[in-house]
């Protein structure tokens, strides 16, 4: 038998759980999944509005991202994470 170890959650796991338990429609679902597109969306808004002011992000570095598989970059991100653990 594998020896299986409890799922320990962090504070904002347990919130999430205890506001999706009240959920009681399909809309109300995706009224929670578009609070949280949207947040994330524009926290990444602030991030790369930052990034261009301060010069790092211009139009030239956006047309290579433009021409990357952005997948294949994720993936080997992982990986490089791994090699230094």
């Amino acid at each position: 038998m594998q020896n299986v170890q409890p799922t320990v959650f962090n504070p904002a796991q347990l919130y999430l759980l205890e506001v999706f338990s009240s959920i009681k429609s399909d809309d109300e679902l995706l009224e929670i999944k578009k609070l949280i597109s949207d947040y994330y969306a524009k926290k990444l808004d602030k991030l790369t509005e930052e990034m261009w002011l301060s010069g790092e992000l211009d139009q030239k570095r956006l047309d290579e991202i433009n021409k990357m598989d952005l997948h294949q970059w994720l993936r080997e991100q992982k990986e490089q994470e791994k090699d230094t653990l």
